[in-house]
């Protein structure tokens, strides 16, 4: 194994020379599980009341035929997991215990309700990825110093990346696995670093490992369609010959959505970007809106906060409502 390739699930290559630690010592790998009671309607005064003067406790209202519900369950699991016993978990079935929902106007499933000193805090309803859990969490029982060193750890880690020192990030994002071992951003963080290095199969092996939630989520969803953009620009070849194309017919909209394609896979995102909205403005709805759907599709693989998805964003929106 080179020093650029990684490993994934049997462990991550690493630099003997650079050490990344958290929390000041080296942490080893946890086990995101936890003990999950179901109450009944007696048992709320004592688990969730009184339990909630001591620390933040959420209680998951669910039913058995509710499928959201068993969505949201292995995510809000692990979210709760990942504080270390700051936030405590309960769960009730409305159908066999009704009563406590039917008093808090419960009426959509599921609804995850989190009590602080006896009383409601805040609530979120429907299914949720882990990452916007851990969001909820953080509100109500404010942001955890290791999160907060992990999502520094992140912004490093993604800096690397696009600077090109692959093994350095790869070394920070198996760091933070040890310790967050469900950690989107630093698998998606890893399955990235393959895509630089045209490894495709080691990024779908990456994903391949990842169940609907965990595959549900925005960094893992950015992931994905990286990986088909990486596929797609691979039957492309090189974007020399489709601009000489492009240039010789600019009307040739087939081959300037593959040239977008095939320079975004460069790196030229912007230019790639600036082809599908030229499709768009030339001849807008052409193949069923196909332009402005590939340039979704960019968006998502760049991440809604990058710099040249929201200028691009910016650039379209003022050709549609022009």
């Amino acid at each position: 194994m080179s020093s650029n390739e990684f490993s994934f699930g049997g462990g991550y290559t690493q630099n003997a020379n650079t050490t990344v630690t958290l929390g000041g010592e080296q942490t080893a790998p946890t086990e995101q599980k936890i003990h999950v009671k179901d109450i009944t309607t007696q048992e709320f005064m004592t688990e969730v009341i009184e339990a909630s003067t001591s620390l933040p406790v959420l209680v998951d209202f669910w039913a058995e035929w509710c499928g959201p519900c068993k969505q949201l369950a292995p995510a809000l699991e692990s979210a709760v997991a990942a504080t270390r016993g700051k936030v405590k978990l309960v769960k009730m079935d409305i159908d066999k215990h009704p009563e406590v929902a039917g008093q808090m106007g419960i009426q959509s499933l599921p609804t995850v309700v989190a009590f602080i000193n006896g009383r409601p805090a805040d609530m979120f309803t429907g299914a949720k990825t882990e990452g916007e859990i851990r969001e909820f969490i953080s509100k109500v029982a404010g942001p955890d110093e290791q999160d907060t060193q992990i999502e520094t750890l992140l912004d490093k880690a993604e800096e690397l990346a696009g600077a090109g020192s692959y093994n350095e990030a790869g070394q920070i994002y198996s760091q933070i696995l040890s310790v967050d071992q469900q950690n989107s951003r630093a698998i998606a963080g890893i399955g990235h670093l393959y895509l630089a290095q045209d490894n495709i199969d080691g990024a779908n092996a990456i994903v391949e490992q990842l169940d609907e939630v965990q595959r549900a989520q925005p960094a893992i969803a950015s992931l994905i369609s990286a990986i088909e953009l990486a596929e797609q620009a691979k039957e492309l070849g090189n974007y020399a010959e489709l601009q000489a194309e492009v240039d010789s017919n600019p009307d040739n909209h087939e081959k300037r959505l593959d040239l977008a394609v095939a320079m975004n896979a460069a790196g030229k995102r912007e230019e790639a970007a600036d082809h599908l909205l030229e499709i768009i403005k030339r001849s807008p709805g052409w193949n069923e809106d196909a332009a402005r759907t590939q340039l979704l599709q960019f968006f998502e693989a760049w991440g809604m906060t990058d710099e040249v998805t929201v200028s691009s964003r910016r650039k379209l929106s003022s050709i549609l409502f022009a």
